[in-house]
């Protein structure tokens, strides 16, 4: 379980700037559930991160709007799984903030004949709904 974290192939997040939390889960789980504390929190800081290039922790910074990152996971009655859960979701909130933006789109116009094919289509259904009304 303990090691870094793989966002993907050129960013890996070493283990020890993850800091982790445990306290007990609210929820189901018998008398286990007052013993154990299953409920984890995962706190990363991306402005101290050396695992981001400058590039990618400007960009980072800039969608995130807050310089850590707190993912907090209860829905398993076991630590591991907890755990597992919130490294899987941190990798994706860093994966999606690293992202690169998406290609402007180009403007176009329509072509001439979908233009005609529109007008011709609007005439149809204007002339269908003429011929219902009464003379």
């Amino acid at each position: 379980m303990p090691g870094p974290l793989v966002v993907n192939d050129s960013v890996v997040i070493p283990d020890a700037e993850l800091v982790w939390r445990f306290s007990r889960s609210s929820g189901p789980g018998g008398q286990g559930v007052n013993t154990t504390d299953s409920r984890v929190e995962l706190v990363f800081d991306v402005s101290a991160t050396t695992a981001l290039p400058p590039e990618l922790k400007a960009r980072a910074l800039d969608r995130l709007g807050s310089p850590t990152i707190t993912i907090a996971a209860s829905e398993y009655r076991s630590q591991l799984r907890n755990r597992e859960a919130a490294e899987q979701r941190l990798a994706q909130r860093i994966r999606e903030a690293i992202a690169p933006p998406p290609k402007r789109r180009r403007a176009t116009k329509p072509s001439r004949g979908s233009v005609e094919r529109r007008i011709a289509s609007k005439k149809l259904r204007s002339d269908v709904k003429r011929l219902r009304r009464s003379p």
